[in-house]
């Protein structure tokens, strides 16, 4: 079968495009470690340019005072045009790929945004449809799927000391044992706290609680203007028949949360 070098070629620019980030800043690093080198590998040469420019100006000016320092440019300049040059590309491939993260982090923002304003507006409409009640029982067997899709013995659980209930959480996906109470009052305690900073991370919830800080725990949180820490709870059966609280929110966390949107 004749391979189809179209396609291949189509396939091998998108692995390159979607990975130009890491691919940048690898031949960044690269780049400055070249630099280095090129540059400790041009001082000798330097050093006796140096000399022997010292020996032109002694003899040519009958003085023996050094170089001036714009003479000592002039003099081994070109020694180190290799290592300028490495050193440059090594910054615009790191500024490259700053910026292309930069990009992506906004479009992953507004995408983020406009999929938790579609959602909100489902949920207010099923609610509308069908019921409260109705609506929180399609939300438990949500609440159940999750926790059947990550069951609980293919798991860690965490102990936090906070109780010996068994909970999870569905934006990190962890198991952890926890009390009702000490939840709810975790978040009304963020909330007290919102009103008088603004703001809280999601790893600040998950401070209060005792659970460990996670990388996507910086990036989500809560603004006071969008509304306080609200918990939704769901009491669900995990595989090993130990009953489990899930833990969901009624105002999802949101990127950019320093400010109100």
């Amino acid at each position: 079968m004749k391979p189809n070098l179209k396609a291949i070629a189509r396939s091998m620019g998108m692995a390159l495009q979607k990975h130009s980030p890491e691919i940048m800043t690898g031949i960044g690093i690269a780049g400055m470690v070249a630099t280095t080198i090129l540059a400790v590998r041009a001082t000798p040469k330097a050093l006796l340019l140096i000399q022997e420019a010292e020996e032109v100006k002694s003899q040519t000016e009958s003085s023996d005072e050094a170089l001036t320092p714009v003479e000592t440019i002039k003099a081994t300049w070109r020694c180190y045009v290799p290592a300028a040059v490495t050193g440059a590309l090594s910054m615009t491939c790191l500024i490259g790929a700053s910026s292309v993260n930069v990009r992506r982090n906004a479009a992953l923002a507004t995408a983020y945004k406009l999929s938790e304003s579609a959602l909100k507006g489902y949920r207010e409409k099923v609610i509308e449809t069908i019921g409260e009640k109705k609506e929180q029982a399609v939300q438990d067997a949500v609440a159940k799927e999750r926790i059947n899709k990550s069951p609980v013995t293919n798991q860690e659980v965490i102990i936090t000391e906070k109780g010996n209930t068994l909970c999870y959480d569905v934006i990190s996906g962890r198991y952890f044992k926890s009390d009702i109470e000490k939840l709810k009052r975790a978040a009304n305690d963020l909330s007290r706290r919102m009103l008088d900073e603004g703001y809280v991370s999601l790893n600040d919830f998950y401070y209060e609680i005792a659970l460990p800080e996670t990388k996507l725990g910086d990036e989500l949180g809560w603004h006071v203007d969008n509304g306080l820490v609200d918990l939704r709870f769901s009491s669900q059966l995990a595989e090993d028949g130990t009953p489990c609280l899930v833990i969901d929110y009624q105002i999802a966390p949101k990127y950019d949360y320093t400010y109100a949107k």
